[in-house]
């Protein structure tokens, strides 16, 4: 189906595991997931790891800044469930051939990562993946090096703000999409809107044929989209 809503796990399934973990998207592709939407940063030696924040502060047992540690060093912290800080190598293999779409956010509206870009897509381009990757970003700039490294990916602005002249923006940086907090009625324009977890909004978003939704439990969104389409 060209229209179809396709749902995205948000962090993985954070309603039943630590976000951002590799046991929460290993489940969300073992039950049916249509999408995984995650974040990766760089540490300091140069490795893409998936995680929220740029500090460990939050979703560790750690402290201190990605950047600031090696790959190596970091695999000292743990998340609250035991598991380590995945890579996004570590998340690549796990969904390699299997028919999920991936959503990866450059985090970069913050720290801006020398050559994330370039290391993301080169690293993205060695897995046998079902469906091209989704990239999203705050940063705009981030999304024009993205395309200036590889113009035929699709790159989507995240923005929480009402965009004015989305056509223009779109069209100017080369984009595919936008991820947006809330809906705007743009026309032939793939919106995926974060992070949508109350069923009455999933409803109005699937009857608006919005591209996907992002949500913390994609379960429930399921079987919301599964009662839409009886």
């Amino acid at each position: 189906m060209t229209n179809e809503t396709l749902i995205f796990g948000h962090r993985g399934y954070p309603y039943k595991f630590p976000e951002n973990s590799l046991s929460g998207f290993a489940y969300a592709v073992e039950h049916g997931v249509d999408g995984l939407e995650f974040d990766v940063h760089l540490t300091k030696d140069n490795i893409p790891v998936i995680m929220h924040d740029e500090k460990i502060n939050r979703t560790t047992n750690g402290r201190g800044k990605i950047r600031d540690y090696t790959y190596q060093q970091l695999q000292q912290f743990q998340l609250r469930n035991g598991e380590t800080i995945p890579s996004l190598r570590d998340l690549l293999s796990l969904v390699s051939q299997k028919p999920v779409y991936l959503n990866l956010e450059f985090k970069t509206n913050k720290i801006h990562y020398p050559n994330i870009e370039r290391i993301v897509l080169d690293m993205v381009k060695e897995y046998n993946l079902a469906h091209p990757v989704i990239y999203s970003s705050f940063s705009l700039q981030t999304l024009k090096d993205a395309y200036r490294v590889d113009p035929s990916q699709q790159y989507c602005l995240l923005s929480n703000h009402i965009l004015k002249h989305p056509r223009d923006l779109m069209i100017e940086a080369h984009l595919a999409g936008l991820h947006l907090s809330h809906y705007q009625p743009l026309r032939n324009i793939k919106e995926r809107i974060w992070t949508i977890d109350d069923p009455k909004k999933q409803r109005a978003l699937l009857a608006d044929h919005v591209a996907g939704i992002i949500t913390d439990n994609f379960e429930m969104a399921k079987n919301v989209k599964s009662s839409v389409l009886v």
